[in-house]
């Protein structure tokens, strides 16, 4: 019995000596583990660290591999001076760890002023078109509103965009188109005389205007269309062509005498106008360095006391003819407004021509190419 006692305490006194040792020893033994633990880690590290990565940079769509040995995104940019700003994106956080074989895209934001519906915006941002950076302000732009640069136009250089509004507006406009006057000869009527065969009428057109503005503006107004609605009726006015027929007195062998001068006259003229002119401009049209000035239509030079202008179909040129009251004169030219019972004298003085005006009721007594004398 005795030594199965002995036995048994020399057993407990070696485990107990074996627990009190790995007891003492733990802290020792965890110390030992986490600095081979940290040792490991600090190695793998700096093994990490001094490696040399490839990483595709994409700056803004421009590409570029670059070698680091950079283990985080930050580093990396700082390394390569690539500045990253509040309003830039990128594909990954800052704070990322990096590995060979990365793709990392950056778009730096720009500075875009935006001019709209009378408001001016400033807009950040990395959209690649206007037209994506005009939907970012929610401005709604419409088929008919002009953008500058266009919607589709890259951002690229690009500071500011304007938006001009574009509003067409149609309306209708009643317009009166004038009546066009007619004139017809008519060879029953007297020559000179004029008569209304139809009154004119103005017509009636609806015009279709497009007016368009730009931001309220009005810039450009045209007529897309006409509608006659009432055509103008011509005023139709007959011209008379007939030639009158002189009040003419036949004496036959009839002799008159006149300022002691007897002569048998060829025809009489009664209830003739009398008229005067001169050589001059207002007369003539002719000044005196014109070649034909004071020349007659048949060719003689105007004479005082003899001329006179006629109507050749009245009083044949070269004629000559008693005006009563006025004396013997010769039918040497003619005139335009001298038709009929008209006998435009010739003086030399303007004054005296247009003193002497219009007379009327005068006989006129037709002799001949040869001017009677006394007997």
């Amino acid at each position: 019995m005795g030594d199965v006692r002995h036995t048994h305490g020399q057993r407990s006194s070696s485990m107990s000596f074996a627990w009190r040792w790995k007891h003492e020893n733990f802290r020792l033994i965890l110390l030992s583990a986490i600095i081979s633990i940290a040792m490991t880690f600090m190695f793998l590290v700096l093994l990490y660290g001094t490696t040399e990565k490839s990483v595709s940079l994409v700056v803004n769509g421009q590409e570029t591999v670059v070698k680091t040995k950079k283990w985080a995104l930050q580093d990396l940019l700082e390394e390569k001076s690539i500045t990253i700003g509040p309003y830039d994106e990128v594909s990954v956080p800052l704070n990322a760890g990096i590995k060979d074989g990365d793709r990392i895209e950056i778009n730096h934001a720009v500075k875009l002023t935006v001019k709209a519906d009378g408001k001016l915006q400033t807009l950040y941002t990395t959209k690649e078109t206007v037209g994506e950076a005009i939907d970012e302000l929610n401005i709604k732009i419409r088929e008919s509103d002009k953008v500058t640069p266009a919607l589709t136009a890259p951002l690229t250089g690009v500071s500011s965009v304007t938006v001009v509004r574009v509003d067409t507006h149609v309306s209708q406009a009643e317009r009166s188109v004038p009546f066009t006057i007619i004139k017809k000869e008519d060879p029953t009527l007297e020559k000179g005389k004029e008569k209304l065969v139809q009154s004119g009428q103005e017509g009636v057109v609806v015009e279709q205007i497009e007016k368009v503005y730009e931001d309220g503006q009005l810039v450009s107004k045209k007529i897309v269309s006409k509608v006659v609605e009432q055509p103008a009726v011509n005023k139709i006015v007959a011209v008379g062509t007939k030639k009158t027929t002189p009040n003419v007195t036949t004496l036959a062998a009839t002799s008159v005498t006149k300022g002691g001068v007897t002569f048998k006259p060829k025809k009489v003229l009664n209830n003739v106008t009398l008229t005067a002119y001169t050589a001059d401009t207002e007369s003539t049209g002719k000044d005196e360095s014109h070649p034909q000035y004071g020349i007659t239509a048949s060719g003689t030079k105007v004479e005082e006391g003899r001329t006179i202008a006629v109507d050749p179909d009245v009083i044949p040129l070269g004629w000559w003819v008693y005006i009563e009251g006025i004396g013997f004169r010769r039918a040497e030219d003619t005139g335009g407004a001298i038709t009929g019972n008209k006998i435009d004298i010739y003086f030399d003085s303007s004054s005296y021509a247009v003193k002497f005006g219009k007379k009327k009721g005068y006989t006129v007594y037709v002799l001949g190419p040869t001017k009677p004398s006394a007997s």
